[in-house]
């Protein structure tokens, strides 16, 4: 069994790293993964619910639209603020309020007879996923190097995985159970004891000490929000209202309110600070400037314009005459590949170091093709689970790949930043396809059938892939930041950052520590 370590500091001393325990380090790494099964499995769940939960209510279609729109578009547009939120507050800190909140949010979701109240526990969800998600992620990055880090990495992607192709079987699985007769309201309380037995697993998290002195841009942060749901907002709404004149509207909006924060961030980062409490930039431009990260930031949405394929395969398979339960199990052999996908990513990464990313995304493509050329040939065909198997395993190759890019292209003082503009590029990515791809299979549909529609919509994802694929390449040749492992304090877990005080001076002796990194279970 291979250890870690905890960086020990205390004022004028030289740091050194005490060994810690694999199992320690993996409890630890374990509590992060609720913060990432969490947020994707409760948008997905709740989709197969939404009839039992309009007939419990008495609401209409309009309440079904605003269940899903409340927590996408909340969890969407607050990822970056929750990220950075971390990265000043610390992150274990950050991550446990996240959690705690999520589970009183389900707990409301889940013994509410309003609503109201439901659609508003929904926007409580959002908001605290927010906080908790990006935090998983950034320990990983902040605290983990080399196989460990791959390892975690592509642990995380499958749970990602699992998380979103098991959500809606499971949610038309737990609906027609009705456990305790509680029927709909067990997608939301299942959350409860996932949730305690994170708080519980918590006592194994330690955290990297949060760095920065500064306060939170406030201003900053209403912008950004303001911006990213004039996007988010329409694309989720737009569809189904017929694309109303207050959608083209908001986009207008979103626009300048992006470029007023943008400015913004260059204008506080550009001071030259003197006080202790300033203001600190919510995206710091060395963030999303440095080597590589814009480019693997478009290759992740070009990546996942796959997520409008759940939508449209449902819809396709539902028009020949499948049941949702059946076309649940006919999208299974993707599921199956995604889960097993990042588990070979390190295995994987040893004969292709830098390829991984463009080789999953080329596997989707591949799969797409042969998906699309079965169906030309057979509405009917059942050989699609094949081509499902091969997009899943690709999918499972590309992500951890590509968030692992991103983020490890980013200074690693950012990596909550880094972790909350990957989180967030990838739902509003989601948001875009659904709109977009979406759109072109129904408008096709409409007017030659539902077969040509999915054609053409899987030959339309599989040439954003390609270009993804390029893309991803293109940053495999970046080289990374290479910062070391952020140290650990142990004074105290929720200690405040530490303010102006100097920094002993480097020694030549050398650090008493094991080879490997410093983990994700250290201490805030």
């Amino acid at each position: 069994m291979g250890t870690s370590g905890c960086f020990y500091r205390r004022p004028g001393v030289l740091m050194t790293r005490v060994p810690e325990s694999s199992g320690r380090l993996w409890l630890g790494v374990a509590t992060l993964l609720a913060g990432t099964l969490l947020p994707p499995l409760d948008f997905f769940i709740v989709n197969l619910a939404i009839p039992s939960i309009q007939a419990d209510l008495g609401g209409s279609e309009v309440l079904g639209q605003q269940i899903v729109a409340a927590y996408a578009a909340t969890y969407a547009v607050t990822l970056t603020v929750g990220g950075r939120v971390g990265d000043l507050y610390g992150r274990r800190r950050v991550f446990l309020i996240g959690l705690i909140g999520f589970a009183l949010a389900s707990l409301i979701c889940g013994m509410t007879t309003s609503a109201l109240i439901l659609v508003m526990g929904r926007v409580l969800q959002g908001l605290t996923a927010a906080l908790m998600a990006p935090q998983s992620l950034a320990l990983i990055r902040a605290s983990l190097t080399g196989p460990q880090q791959s390892v975690a990495l592509g642990i995380h992607g499958a749970t990602f995985g699992l998380a979103a192709v098991v959500g809606q079987s499971l949610g038309g699985f737990l609906v027609a159970a009705d456990l305790f007769g509680w029927g709909w309201r067990t997608i939301f309380l299942i959350n409860l004891p996932v949730a305690v037995l994170a708080v519980v697993g918590s006592c194994f998290l330690r955290a990297p000490r949060p760095e920065s002195a500064g306060r939170l841009d406030i201003g900053g942060a209403l912008l950004l929000f303001g911006g990213l749901a004039g996007i988010v907002v329409p694309l989720l709404e737009g569809r189904m209202l017929g694309w109303p004149w207050w959608c083209w509207a908001l986009f207008v909006v979103a626009g300048l309110l992006l470029v007023m924060f943008w400015r913004r961030q260059r204008h506080l980062d550009g001071e030259l600070v003197t006080m202790k409490n300033h203001t600190v930039p919510l995206v710091p431009p060395a963030a999303v400037t440095a080597p590589g990260v814009r480019t693997a930031l478009t290759a992740i949405v070009l990546f996942y314009s796959i997520a409008a394929f759940f939508l449209i395969f449902s819809a396709y398979q539902q028009s020949h005459d499948r049941t949702p339960l059946q076309a649940g199990l006919d999208i299974l052999p993707l599921g199956i590949g995604f889960l097993i996908g990042p588990l070979t990513v390190s295995r994987l990464s040893r004969i292709l170091p830098r390829g991984i990313a463009a080789l999953g995304l080329c596997l989707e493509a591949l799969g797409f093709v042969v998906f699309g050329g079965l169906i030309a040939l057979n509405p009917e065909t059942r050989w699609i689970a094949l081509p499902l198997a091969v997009i899943g395993f690709g999918q499972g190759l590309a992500l951890p790949s590509l968030i692992r890019l991103s983020v490890n292209h980013t200074p690693r003082r950012y990596a909550g930043l880094a972790s909350g503009l990957v989180n967030a590029v990838l739902q509003i990515s989601a948001a875009f396809s659904v709109a977009i791809i979406g759109g072109v299979y129904y408008t096709v549909s409409d007017s030659t059938g539902e077969t040509p529609a999915i054609i053409t919509s899987v030959a339309l994802i599989a040439m954003l892939l390609v270009v993804a694929a390029l893309l991803a390449h293109r940053v495999s040749a970046v080289p990374e930041t290479t910062e070391n492992p952020e140290p650990a304090d142990i004074d105290s877990a929720d200690s405040p950052p530490e303010r102006n005080h100097p920094r002993p001076a480097p020694s030549n002796r050398r650090c008493s520590c094991t080879d490997g990194a410093s983990s994700p279970s250290q201490q805030d």
